[in-house]
């Protein structure tokens, strides 16, 4: 085995990897950007290395610099996690002859299965099904629309490299499908460096189901079951389980046989992964699942493998790489009850999952669930830190196991419900109520499950009234429990000719909240709004009492208990720089405490749009004097690898626009109105 290992990745695979060689007593290399210097991983490993500017294409993607760190360090093996250089022929050939060892695939086996066209082809030649479709070398529009039209529409335009649900786009009108094509090939181009696309039927109910396989140096194939990554949105896996819900022996044994004899056609060593695209319409069948990728490296969703057969996935990958036979035969590979992962990014689902930037101000797990279930959280962040524009925002995936589909169901509904997160806005409201829909609860599934029922998955609950008088009790300073019935000790701060009640202003969207608070006998706190007052105590469990309605919040659920901590100790609401985060479930709601010696927002804000987050003009469509309608495309920003395009908010005329391939940030304005009348 190894004495020293390079983890050529950032995040939590790199957290994830450290954990495992930690236990094998192997010491971990971590590299990282400028951006990364304080990073969680940094901070596990036992010896860290710069290697450039927060660019991943500076630093990450830089194969000379990675190897020249482990050198350096006298690093033996190079983990390359997931993405970056993980799956590049290139860079296993680099790690090899500067005689190192890389963890993972042979470079063959990796271009074997690196471009979609040639593997559908290969597999097609080992006897492997695979779905309809053009995978040739021409490029051509008319050639490529004419195959649409052979395959019949709808048809799937996908990128040939990479995978991610990047450069992917669905077509059901050809007279639609030039645009989809041109809209597929600059976003693969961004991100493969490869414009060259494939066209395939679009199965009308796709189930996503894949195939963990193992191989060693020794010719053996074994596979670890199925996991079903059906429920999708963009094409980007949102919660994963294992086993596929509604799985029979028969279409197991199917599936399991086509998986591994995909990977000894390409004498496969080290952990991947055969995805099979699935027919949903009517069951599953043996006849009805076709080969779509394999991923030669680790999956971000192995962990649900790893809880359902309790073999440690990253500890084969380093056995095999050190030319070890696999641990376990077939027959000793069991499968034992249920698992599914959710993963927790930083991003807004009501606004079109926008990616999400700030700083993890409050973050807090549970360690258990009431239901018995097991918990596992995989994170490459800690609370304070920072989720950047450079990098994936993923925050955590948050797994649970349990004796069955229901019972890991509810443990992972009750996780999700604890878990706090202030500072960056999160998905975890949007996964919760995808754990309560009735289709997913019932393992209905498929990959436009999600879209079809976007807008109650996404819905963004108004806080309540005991939610904004938590806020503002929290924002107020009274928030320490006296230790006798003086109500003046309650006074957090008081002193002489200060006033004993205090005015509380918070900011909620555009409205502003304000209310008196006054400490009362008995270690209690009177708030008092305009049209509803509540008292609360400072301590313990009891419930505000409400006088008083408003129906500018939504109806009072039962109130939120101030001090009534969650198993991980984290409490109901989290203060941070200018805020205040009152935690309801899974409802993280924001409420702003203004600054008074702010200015005074800019009045001509209606007029211009600005851009959401740092990213790159990638396409205009408007020009300086258009006259434009609401709703009409004006320009696509690139950022968090993702192409947004933005609109018109109303009916206007163009006085300023951003040029196409601007780099911007955060605030820059990227369209300006002209004034009407």
């Amino acid at each position: 085995m190894f004495s020293r290992l390079l983890i050529a990745n950032r995040g939590e695979i790199a957290v994830r990897v450290i954990r495992t060689a930690r236990r094998l007593g192997i010491a971990t290399v971590a590299v990282y950007s400028d951006a990364d210097r304080d990073a969680l991983h940094v901070r596990m490993a036992d010896e860290a290395v710069n290697i450039g500017p927060a660019p991943a294409a500076e630093s990450y993607l830089v194969a000379e610099r990675i190897i020249g760190a482990a050198r350096a360090t006298g690093a033996e093996a190079i983990h390359p996690g997931y993405g970056f250089l993980s799956e590049n022929p290139a860079f296993v050939e680099a790690v090899e002859q500067a005689g190192l060892t890389f963890v993972g695939p042979s470079a063959a086996s990796i271009r074997a299965m690196g471009l979609k066209d040639a593997a559908k082809r290969l597999m097609e030649e080992a006897g492997v099904p695979v779905v309809p479709g053009y995978h040739g070398d021409a490029q051509e529009l008319v050639l490529l629309a004419g195959k649409a039209r052979e395959i019949g529409y709808p048809v799937l335009i996908k990128a040939r490299a990479g995978g991610g649900g990047k450069g992917m786009r669905r077509v059901d009108d050809p007279d639609k499908f030039a645009d989809a094509l041109a809209s597929c090939r600059r976003e693969a181009k961004a991100a493969f460096g490869d414009d060259r696309v494939l066209v395939e039927k679009y199965i009308e109910k796709p189930r996503h189901i894949e195939v963990q396989v193992f191989g060693d140096k020794h010719g053996n194939v074994v596979h670890l079951f199925e996991r079903d990554c059906s429920a999708q949105r963009r094409h980007q896996k949102v919660i994963e389980e294992a086993p596929a819900p509604g799985m029979t022996a028969e279409m197991r044994a199917a599936m399991a046989q086509a998986a591994v004899k995909a990977a000894k056609a390409i004498d496969y060593a080290g952990a991947g992964t055969i995805e099979f695209i699935v027919d949903g319409s009517d069951g599953l069948r043996p006849d009805g699942f076709w080969f779509m990728e394999m991923n030669t490296r680790l999956q971000v969703e192995h962990p649900v493998t790893e809880m359902v057969t309790g073999v440690d996935l990253v500890e084969w990958q380093l056995r095999v790489a050190a030319g070890e036979r696999l641990p376990l035969t077939q027959d000793e590979i069991e499968l034992t009850g249920h698992a599914f992962e959710a993963r927790v990014y930083a991003e807004d689902a009501a606004k079109g999952f926008l990616p999400a930037i700030g700083t993890l101000h409050h973050m807090r797990f549970p360690d258990r669930v009431a239901s018995g279930g097991r918990i596992r959280v995989d994170s490459g962040v800690a609370q304070g830190d920072a989720i950047t524009p450079y990098y994936d925002p993923m925050i955590a995936k948050l797994i649970v196991h349990g004796d069955d589909r229901r019972t890991a169901l509810e443990s992972l509904a009750e996780a999700l419900g604890e878990t706090r997160i202030a500072g960056s806005t999160a998905n975890i409201a949007f996964l919760k109520a995808l754990t309560e829909n009735g289709a997913f609860a019932a393992g209905d599934v498929d990959t436009g499950m999600i879209e079809r029922n976007l807008d109650e998955l996404t819905i963004r609950p108004e806080p309540n009234r005991s939610a904004v008088f938590q806020a503002l009790l929290a924002a107020s300073g009274f928030t320490s429990a006296p230790t006798s019935g003086d109500p003046w000790e309650v006074a957090a701060g008081y002193g002489h000719f200060h006033p004993l009640t205090r005015t509380v202003r918070l900011k909620r969207n555009e409205e502003m909240l304000e209310a008196s608070a006054t400490p009362v006998a008995g270690g209690r706190v009177r708030l008092e709004m305009e049209d509803a007052t509540s008292t609360f105590p400072l301590s313990g469990r009891a419930e505000p009492k409400l006088r008083g309605g408003s129906d500018r919040f939504a109806t009072d659920t039962p109130a939120l208990q101030y001090g009534d901590l969650s198993p991980s100790g984290s409490d109901n609401h989290a203060l941070w720089p200018g805020h205040v985060t009152v935690f309801d479930g899974a409802c993280g709601h924001d409420f702003e405490i203004p600054d008074p010696f702010a200015a005074a927002e800019d009045r001509g804000a209606g007029d211009r749009l600005i851009a959401p987050m740092p990213g790159l003009v990638k396409l205009v469509r408007a020009n300086v004097g258009d006259t434009v309608r609401r709703g009409a495309a004006l320009l696509v920003l690139e950022a968090m690898k993702m192409e947004h395009t933005i609109t018109a908010p109303h009916d206007g005329a163009i006085a300023e626009i951003a040029a196409e391939g601007a780099q911007v940030s955060e605030g820059t304005v990227l369209v300006r109105f002209a004034e009407s009348g």
